[in-house]
């Protein structure tokens, strides 16, 4: 297995040559990575935004998921479904998730932002209920519609367990300003509302996430590091495997969802009763 290098631009792009032994992307994009690997003994397409400081799009430079990161997403995850489309066995898919944000500026609304993001998520519902094993992997942030685009639609999530690794609507910069609070009052507020903490504990309180990890070293990886990496990935797509549904109903036993459960079972009654 290859050791983790420090020169890598982001921890996404570290983190899937990490798992794909160095392979070499599928397509010769500067900004989504496909690189095709093995996971369990099966073949698995894995898929990371990596920053690119020339991307025509300034917006989109930091690993942010912009326009044509959308698009290229929806690419790489439909390319996998016309690949196995007469198969029985459908390949996994792995979202390696390290992206700030989705790209923010006048040009990515004027040609479509929101539409390039949702064919990214389309594409990755439809890979999940084609039966592709989708597994989420956040290795680094994961804010606001980028998330939405790449790995929130994964049958399960997996997050490793440190401070530099996140998941929420957006930066605490911004949230301080659309709240009116400061920074400082924020992180306050946060403490005893779980929703609007960033701590990954926190957000796995949720039931969100599948499994959070403990590494002895997230900057530099090694060996042991690497394979408990593997190894929950492919305890995941056992755990998939096992589910014969395809949907997020997973999600909904986290200490902080008795409210979904009670509204859901409520619906549930209600439909019945009309029957």
């Amino acid at each position: 297995m290859m050791a983790a290098n420090t020169n890598h631009a982001s921890r996404g792009a570290m983190w899937l040559r990490l798992l794909t032994g160095g392979a070499h992307p599928v397509h010769d994009w500067t900004t989504v990575h496909a690189c095709d690997a093995i996971l369990a003994g099966r073949p698995a397409r894995y898929i990371a935004v990596v920053p690119d400081p020339d991307n025509g799009f300034p917006r989109a430079r930091n690993g942010e998921v912009g326009l044509v990161e959308g698009w290229r997403l929806a690419q790489a995850v439909r390319d996998v479904i016309a690949l196995d489309r007469d198969t029985l066995e459908k390949r996994p898919i792995v979202a390696v998730i390290d992206v700030p944000s989705q790209a923010y500026g006048r040009r990515e609304e004027a040609y479509g932002i929101h539409q390039a993001l949702a064919a990214a998520v389309a594409a990755y519902a439809d890979a999940r209920q084609a039966g592709h094993p989708v597994i989420g992997l956040i290795v680094g942030l994961a804010m606001s519609g980028a998330f939405l685009a790449h790995g929130y639609q994964a049958n399960r999530l997996i997050a490793l367990d440190d401070p530099a690794v996140a998941v929420h609507a957006m930066g605490k910069a911004s949230a301080a300003r659309v709240t009116l609070r400061s920074v400082e009052a924020l992180e306050k507020l946060a403490a005893s509302v779980p929703p609007m903490a960033y701590d990954i504990r926190s957000f796995a309180s949720l039931g969100i996430l599948h499994e959070v990890l403990t590494l002895t070293n997230l900057a530099l990886p090694d060996e042991q590091d690497i394979a408990l990496v593997h190894g929950a990935l492919e305890a995941a797509l056992a755990d998939i495997l096992e589910d014969p549904r395809r949907d997020l109903a997973s999600r909904l036993g986290g200490a902080h969802r008795a409210a979904s459960r009670r509204v859901r079972d409520l619906l549930a009654t209600q439909w019945e009763g009309a029957d």
